[in-house]
């Protein structure tokens, strides 16, 4: 009995990592930075890829056990990802949890802040929480946010559609956007 859960963690290791390798690819599409206001930089790379598995997360919520399975391990994939981020980026090693539970707020939070907005089918409300988020510093000459709020419906409204067997083979892929 023990070693088919370890044999059914590593089959995932695949799957997870083709997943994975799949979203960061759709968070990092140049037109989401040139055309939809997303910055890029360093934190607008992470709130892209943070909202891009915020989507893929929301999507996994009605799949089987395997489905949830693999989102929590993308979802582990990320955090890693971002510990060797901030690892990388000259931060010591007494630092890394401080940040690390940092991120992992900031993450939750766009989670929750963005759900709200999504199960409304309200851009003009997931466009103010994107601007808050991927501009929080900026003025009124921020960009509205409105293309990529529009692009994030767009790509939930295809997640949804997504069969079961795509999601449990970690094969789904975001849709390109309207723009």
């Amino acid at each position: 009995m023990i070693f088919g859960l370890f044999g059914k963690k590593n089959s995932n290791a695949a799957i997870v990592a083709r997943q994975y390798d799949l979203l960061t690819a759709a968070a990092r599409r140049p037109y989401l930075y040139t055309d939809l206001g997303v910055p890029d930089t360093v934190m607008g790379r992470f709130e892209m890829l943070s909202a891009t598995l915020i989507l893929y997360f929301r999507r996994t919520r009605s799949s089987g056990r395997t489905g949830h399975e693999i989102a929590q391990e993308i979802i582990d994939a990320f955090f890693e990802d971002v510990d060797h981020s901030i690892r990388e980026l000259g931060v010591g090693d007494v630092s890394v949890p401080k940040k690390m539970k940092k991120f992992a707020s900031m993450f939750y939070g766009r989670l929750e802040s963005y759900a709200a907005a999504l199960d409304h089918k309200d851009g003009d409300e997931l466009a103010k929480a994107l601007k808050r988020n991927f501009h929080p510093q900026a003025d009124d000459q921020a960009p509205s946010m409105h293309g990529l709020a529009g692009y994030m419906l767009h790509v939930e409204a295809q997640l949804a559609e997504e069969a079961e067997d795509v999601v449990e083979t970690g094969r789904i892929e975001l849709a390109e956007a309207a723009v």
